[in-house]
């Protein structure tokens, strides 16, 4: 192996948002990370609900003033069929 390309190698600590911290190995040396497997919902089994039902409400009112057009014929392209 070649000397001197390969990166330093730490053992570090990751930090979850959740203060959750775990001691690692990697070429980076303080490392936060958004979510982790203490606060993930698939590890914990806990879900959060969002509300669609109050999306579907407020799309509705935003709509409700728009008037539906209906579309135009199509012009006919060349000549006249005769009868």
């Amino acid at each position: 192996m070649k000397e001197k390309i390969h990166p330093k190698y730490f053992k570090t600590t990751a930090t979850c948002a959740c203060c959750a911290t775990y001691e690692i190995g990697s070429t980076l040396e303080n490392i936060r990370v958004d979510i982790c497997s203490a606060c993930h919902p698939f590890f914990t089994g806990e879900q959060k609900l969002i509300d669609t039902a109050g999306r579907v409400e407020r799309f509705k009112r935003k709509y409700a003033k728009v008037e539906i057009k209906p579309k135009p014929k199509p012009k006919s392209k060349g000549k006249p069929k005769k009868k």
